[in-house]
């Protein structure tokens, strides 16, 4: 499948597959600026990159498994790129006290590319029974 891309910036760098068979790209971050909002610190990290994706897909963003040593939180993980956005995508990590930063040129994100399914949802006044119910958290066991 091909899917169209723009360089917003000369630096960025095209996702890119780290091994054969992988199914995530590896996402490079080209800047990074520290954003306080609301008294939450976020370090946001640019990747000067836009994509054109078509209708019926959308692109998920998560946390490389790296994340785990850094401390940072991705502060919208998973994320959702939809086929209708065109501008640059970026990626917000919450500063957490002592996290160790990524560094401009560091791969710091996932994207998968995926179709989905439209849709409609229909309104009933009951719902098929099933062995596990309305169990809530934990309820389907440990």
């Amino acid at each position: 499948m091909n899917i169209n891309i723009k360089k917003l910036d000369p630096n960025a760098v095209i996702p890119f597959y780290a091994k054969e068979g992988d199914a995530a790209m590896d996402i490079t971050a080209i800047s990074e600026t520290f954003v306080d909002e609301n008294g939450y610190g976020f370090i946001e990290y640019g990747t000067g990159l836009a994509f054109g994706l078509p209708k019926g897909y959308y692109m998920d963003i998560r946390p490389r498994s790296s994340i785990s040593n850094t401390g940072l939180i991705l502060a919208n993980s998973p994320g959702t790129l939809d086929s209708g956005y065109r501008g640059e995508l970026k990626l917000r990590f919450k500063w957490v006290k002592n996290s160790v930063k990524y560094n401009v040129g560091d791969r710091v994100a996932q994207i998968i590319i995926l179709p989905y399914p439209n849709i409609e949802l229909t309104e009933v006044d009951e719902l098929s029974v099933t062995e596990r119910g309305a169990g809530g958290f934990g309820s389907s066991g440990n």
